[in-house]
């Protein structure tokens, strides 16, 4: 069995959606059925093409394997799902007659149809990508399917392109899985393993057949500490990757460990027979021992220099004396993680937007990795000219006026420990009583649809073409709209919908200092969802004369709550979230750029209370999202994140209702940190997992909490019947004292056909089951 070497300059994943979101508008039009399934499979192959010239023309080789087929149509691991076809019992109907998952099937799973749910979906290790997550029982069929790699191949055969196919791995499938409903008792996934060791050795042999070279098998599960003791992952790992090795008939073997370290998992793979290994060298560090272990070993170590996760220029000369000092400069180059996680292009940028001598986006980092091979294969001069502009442009980047600003550093420096405190629960809600709320008081999480109609006009007044003071009346009008909906529905406490907000956090960056927002830096959160993050670069402040500048929000909640007898919620965006969402400056710790953003939003939150506003809503979407994958780092980022959201919200009045929100993430895992966030009410995402989170919340848990009963990543209406079962499940915990009814997250996707049918369901079931009580 010879293979071909591995290549000197590498990624392991690029962005999907095209770079001017291709994909996600033909997605749409099949999802609404205004183009045949062959015109998306056209509009897919196109993006396809696209990337191969755009990373060819800037140094991959289209021969040596180095570029991946990393190509999907919704999500990586429902890919996976696709081709082991693993469709659990309850979703059977989106099989085609033959058994598999075609195309409309793969979607139903991704997005649920009027007559089956989805899969669930929860965020991919600590990013703000979501995935499908697998249900696999002890009697999961595996069927092969590879009709979606074959289609990958045949597009990049036709382009004179020589891919890697690219695979989410074994262990990273089945530890991300969960039992599917009706699994004995103590079952994971996990106890198939062997079943799908003999899977994955069918695949790799179905690919040699095409002539396939190397394939890539992603396994950031390696890399999270879990109930599971490390020690035996270790050996499962070792057991898995020696099996697969063994395949008499197969491509090269590289096994890709993105977001975190490997520790015991690391001589585990070296000693399986693969051929390469990927190292994740930015998020964390190896030891000198665990680099020179490569050396015996005989695979090749890709070192993940580039970061694949954030936005900012590379030191190439400083990385290119690090990688030369690496077993002697014996590696391979390559990006951290996926460039999935990325925009696509700069150039695209204009610099009197974004400050571009700090930045790289995807194109700019192969560029990046293609250089550092180069000097490390040709000497140091053979790049000088590469280097001596990287040099340049950051020195350039490090004299920005915009990065420092002394009094913003001298407040948060002066914060003291009772700026985080708030008296306890029970006064805060003496103190609140007088809000009148009846039991399983109903709500919104913030956004309501973004129509067509809003968009037009933001992007009109942006053009020139209306004037703010048309823009803010067409506003004012949608706001109305929407307060005298959510009175008609008899919502219990409101929200103004955020028609004037284009993303939740990008609203607050145009407002603030030390932020900057690109106009076609798109990033996949999930499926066809998008997002722009905002370059957090320099000191932050709301923008506007001295320190505490101008309030940002107040207009529009008090223009709301002006309209209407009921309480309306003003509606923040957390530091934590705010961070999480944007690419974040590396040249200072987390924790002073979070205290920064907190004070920021306290001052806003100090005008919403003096403008009369008694409820107000800090989400926190993406705490558990920046949560380190390695239990001994994370207390320290849990203390930092807890304190900024208690920074950001402790000044308020006793009499004021602080609500956050968390989504699609495994609360159980810091029940005990959103508990410390010290909030009246927090509402997460519960309905894909049926309620199952809150089996896990504990007695000491002891603030409001509102489970999301609609699923609105789904285009499904759940009927008032299911809307019932949930409160009733959510009751049955019987840990919660103060609950509320609410959907998952947000409206801002969904239509209002949708968003009507559904609230009315909410407010119905509520009242149902108010009545009982």
């Amino acid at each position: 069995m010879t293979h071909t070497p591995f290549p000197a300059a590498t990624i392991i994943g690029y962005p999907r959606v095209g770079r001017f979101r291709e994909l996600k508008k033909a997605q749409e039009a099949f999802w609404k059925g205004k183009i045949t399934q062959d015109e998306l499979r056209q509009a897919a192959a196109d993006v396809q093409r696209t990337y191969y010239d755009r990373v060819i023309e800037r140094g991959l080789s289209a021969t040596d394997s180095s570029i991946p087929a990393t190509f999907s149509y919704y999500d990586q691991v429902l890919d996976a799902v696709r081709l082991f076809t693993l469709v659990p019992q309850r979703l059977a109907d989106a099989k085609d007659a033959r058994g598999l998952l075609d195309l409309p099937g793969y979607f139903a799973l991704a997005r649920g149809t009027e007559t089956l749910p989805p899969l669930e979906m929860t965020k991919w290790f600590d990013t703000n990508y979501h995935y499908l997550v697998p249900e696999i029982g002890p009697d999961t069929e595996i069927t092969l399917n590879l009709e979606a790699i074959d289609e990958q191949l045949e597009v990049a055969k036709e382009h004179g392109v020589t891919v890697r196919p690219q695979l989410v791995g074994p262990l990273t499938l089945l530890l991300g899985a969960k039992a599917e409903q009706g699994s004995p008792e103590g079952f994971t996934p996990l106890d198939r393993l062997d079943d799908f060791v003999k899977a994955y050795r069918q695949v790799l042999a179905e690919l040699a057949a095409r002539g396939v070279q190397w394939v890539q098998l992603d396994e950031p599960g390696l890399t999270v500490d879990r109930d599971i003791p490390n020690a035996k992952i270790a050996e499962l790992a070792r057991k898995t990757y020696t099996a697969l090795a063994a395949e008499t008939n197969r491509p090269a073997i590289l096994v890709t460990s993105p977001y975190g370290n490997l520790r015991e998992n690391l001589p585990a793979l070296l000693d399986t027979g693969i051929e390469a290994l990927h190292l994740d060298l930015v998020s964390t560090l190896y030891d000198a021992e665990a680099l020179t272990a490569f050396k015996d070993s005989g695979v090749t170590l890709v070192a993940g220099a580039i970061n694949g996760r954030n936005i900012w220029r590379a030191d190439l000369r400083a990385l290119l004396h690090a990688l030369q000092n690496i077993n002697g400069g014996a590696v391979a180059v390559a990006s951290s993680t996926s460039l999935q996680h990325v925009p696509h292009d700069l150039d695209l940028e204009d610099p009197a937007d974004v400050p571009v001598d700090g930045l790289a986006f995807a194109d700019q980092k192969v560029a990046e990795i293609v250089t550092l091979a180069r000097g490390l294969a040709d000497g140091e001069s053979a790049v000088e000219a590469e280097l001596k502009t990287a040099d340049e442009a950051l020195a350039r980047f490090t004299a920005d006026p915009r990065k420092h600003n002394a009094a913003i550093r001298e407040r948060a420096a002066s914060v003291k420990p009772q700026d985080f405190e708030r008296p306890e629960l029970k006064i805060r809600r003496d103190a609140q009583a007088d809000l009148n709320l009846p039991k399983l008081p109903t709500t919104t999480i913030g956004s309501f649809p973004q129509t067509g109609d809003i968009r037009r006009h933001r992007a009109e007044a942006r053009a020139g073409k209306i004037t703010q003071q048309q823009l803010d009346e067409f506003l004012r009008e949608e706001i109305t709209s929407v307060i005298k909906l959510q009175e008609d529905l008899g919502l219990d406490v409101l929200v103004h919908g955020e028609a004037e907000r284009n993303d939740m956090v990008q609203y607050f960056a145009e407002n603030f200092d030390g932020f900057a927002t690109t106009k076609h830096g798109w990033v996949q959160s999930y499926g066809s969802r998008c997002t722009r993050p905002s370059v957090l670069f320099g000191d932050v402040k709301r923008s506007g004369e001295g320190l505490r500048g101008e309030a940002v929000t107040v207009p529009w909640i008090s223009y709301a709550q002006s309209l209407t007898d009921r309480p309306v919620k003003g509606m923040l965006t957390g530091p934590v979230t705010i961070l999480a969402w944007s690419f974040v400056r590396d040249d200072q710790p987390r924790e002073e750029t979070a205290n920064q953003v907190a004070l920021a939003l306290a001052d806003e939150i100090a005008d919403l209370e003096a403008a009369g506003i008694r409820i107000i809503q800090v989400d926190e979407p993406a705490l558990r999202e920046l949560l380190p994958l390695r239990r001994d780092e994370q207390p320290a980022y849990l203390a930092w994140s807890v304190n900024a959201f208690r920074l950001a919200t402790s000044a308020v009045e006793d009499k004021t209702q602080v609500h956050t929100h968390l989504c699609y993430s495994e609360f159980n895992e810091i029940i005990d940190s959103i508990n410390a966030l010290n909030a009246d009410v927090t509402s997460i995402e519960a309905a894909r997992s049926h309620m199952e989170l809150l089996a896990d919340i504990p007695e000491s848990y002891v603030s409001g909490l509102g489970p999301g009963v609609w699923d609105i990543h789904s285009p499904r209406v759940p009927s008032q019947a299911e809307v019932e079962e949930l409160i009733r499940a959510a009751i049955g915990y019987g840990t919660i004292s103060d609950l509320w009814v609410n959907p998952d997250c947000g409206l801002k996707t969904r239509d209002y056909e949708e968003t009507k049918r559904t609230l009315k369901n909410v407010v119905s079931a509520a009242k149902k089951v108010r009545a009982s009580l």
